[in-house]
């Protein structure tokens, strides 16, 4: 790195790229790994594309006929699909009460079951809820379980299969996780846990560890430990301890602390300021801003960080008012990195808190083209959840970049797949554009745009690179050795035939690196690419 009078002093060959665009390699601030995984492995789930409860029914009974005998029958569904009707244990168990029932929300923050899974899982009327207004169990006038679960109450039941999955296959889905990082020039991860799964979250880890001390990492993936519930978090910091000594490596690190604070707004459990525009709650927190302060002092203590899944704009708000309770008590002392994850609505009176409080601003890039959570990325749905006003205030990233806070992309992702949606290249078409582009040959005139928020909140191509590249670095605290093409870092770079500072951005999902270089060594690379 330097002028071409410091080539005299170092021996080899001299390549000369011809003009094509080089960066430091991306980085990816919130992706689910163990997860993943464990949905290469799931059961088979039938997904359900119905017109109300009715034919929801019809399709559930024509395929236990179908397939007859099975322990239990998963299905995927929608919310939206019953169009307002309820769907409850009594109408599954009329279609089948000898087997399990499963039908787990597109979103899979909350599911319906019969009860015979109910009974299986131990869950009675005298279940108490993990959260009110976030994670519970649905309950009748007169408080009984009608059999729709909502939030944390269905991971568990989600994960379950988890204890069959063999070390054989985790690594197999691993090698397709590196084999993304390589093609696409993603060096490194903050990888934001598996709730409801700790056993395999651990099983994962130790794979990767593995991986890492036999030279099969070439990704750093920074690891955490993941609390979404109540009893969770009195032992939050001894498991921290125990993660950060069995599982940092060369590649592989645990050092944050991660909290399902609130849920999604498409099920109304993402925690508001102003109430639901459709039903009039405000969904719910898991902790308040004193016992994340609580915990805040007791993680900076022991050299940790916080990572919070904070979907709506009350979420947001009680972590920035924790951090801000800590700092007036800590001053300078406090050291712990704390970021709020997803951020799809927010309050006017938090926009500038992030910079002035140090709390780095993470969005799912790609979400800002209509994939987040919400209605589905549509302005009409959002209109319903939150009012037409509000619905134009979504994904307020350029209107938090402005105020000079570090603001970090991600793609949070629970499916290997394809990777599509995993790519940092769509991520940067989504928030430069709001518009998806979900092929090569769409017209213009095709194109899924989004009408929120207004022209304001687009990225710009270099607030695109920074963000995922140096200020992830910032949050995963490795801004010392990457991020930036820089004497004494790592030589963790990308070659691109298109200069992704001035390219269109119509169609950047589209884009490869020619070639990935991690530190120093050569990952991937066309052909007819120079090096």
């Amino acid at each position: 790195v330097g002028d071409e009078s410091g080539l005299a002093e170092l021996e080899g060959e001299i390549i000369d790229l011809e003009g094509r665009f080089v960066m430091p390699a991306i980085m990816d601030s919130h992706v689910h790994i163990p997860l993943s995984v464990s949905n290469d492995y799931a059961p088979e789930k039938r997904f359900i594309s119905c017109n109300g409860k009715e034919e929801c029914l019809k399709i559930i009974a024509e395929t236990i006929a179908s397939d007859p005998g099975k322990k239990q029958y998963r299905f995927v569904m929608s919310l939206s699909d019953l169009n307002g009707e309820k769907l409850t244990k009594e109408d599954l168990d009329a279609v089948c009460s000898d087997r399990e029932i499963y039908i787990e929300e597109g979103e899979s923050h909350s599911a319906w079951v019969n009860s015979k899974l109910l009974k299986a899982e131990g869950i009675t009327d005298e279940t108490p809820d993990i959260a009110p207004g976030l994670s519970y169990y649905e309950r009748d006038e007169m408080g009984r379980i009608t059999g729709y679960l909502v939030e944390m109450t269905i991971f568990g039941i989600m994960m379950a299969f988890t204890q069959n999955i063999t070390e054989e296959q985790i690594r197999t889905s691993l090698a397709k996780f590196v084999k993304y990082a390589e093609k696409q020039g993603v060096s490194a991860v903050f990888e934001a846990g598996t709730p409801g799964g700790a056993e395999f979250h651990e099983r994962v880890y130790k794979v990767l560890r593995d991986m890492d001390e036999k030279g099969e990492l070439p990704v750093y993936i920074d690891g955490c430990y993941c609390i979404y519930n109540r009893e969770s978090i009195k032992t939050a910091i001894e498991n921290m301890k125990r993660f950060r000594e069995e599982f940092s490596s060369g590649n592989l690190r645990v050092n944050t602390l991660k909290i399902i604070l609130d849920g999604t707004t498409a099920i109304h459990t993402a925690a508001l300021v102003t109430p639901y525009a459709d039903v009039g709650t405000v969904g719910g927190c898991l902790m308040d801003q004193y016992e994340i302060a609580d915990l805040l002092k007791q993680l900076n203590e022991n050299g940790f960080d916080l990572h919070v899944h904070t979907v709506g704009e009350m979420a947001a708000r009680t972590v920035l008012d924790a951090v801000e309770l800590v700092k007036a008590e800590l001053g300078d002392c406090f050291k712990s990195h704390v970021t709020c994850a997803h951020l799809e609505i927010m309050d006017d009176a938090d926009i500038d808190r992030f910079a002035k409080l140090g709390v780095n601003a993470n969005f799912s890039a790609w979400w800002h083209a209509g994939g987040g959570s919400g209605g589905g990325g549509k302005y009409e749905d959002n209109a319903v959840l939150f009012g037409k006003e509000r619905a134009l205030k979504m994904l307020r990233s350029k209107s938090v970049w402005d105020t000079g806070a570090n603001v970090c992309w991600s793609s949070d992702n629970i499916l290997f797949g394809d990777f599509r949606a995993w790519s940092p290249y769509l991520g940067m078409e989504g928030a430069i554009t709001r518009l998806f582009d979900e092929a090569a040959n769409v017209e213009e005139e095709e194109k899924h745009y989004v009408p929120y928020p207004s022209a304001s909140e687009c990225m710009n191509h270099e607030e695109m690179l920074l963000g995922y590249t140096i200020n992830n670095a910032k949050q995963l605290r490795i801004d010392d050795r990457k991020g930036s093409i820089t004497v004494g870092k790592d030589a963790d770079f990308l070659i691109f035939k298109e200069n992704l500072l001035t390219v269109d951005p119509r169609g950047m999902s589209h884009i490869l690196p020619e070639t990935v270089i991690f530190k120093g060594q050569k990952m991937n690379g066309i052909k007819e690419s120079p090096i």
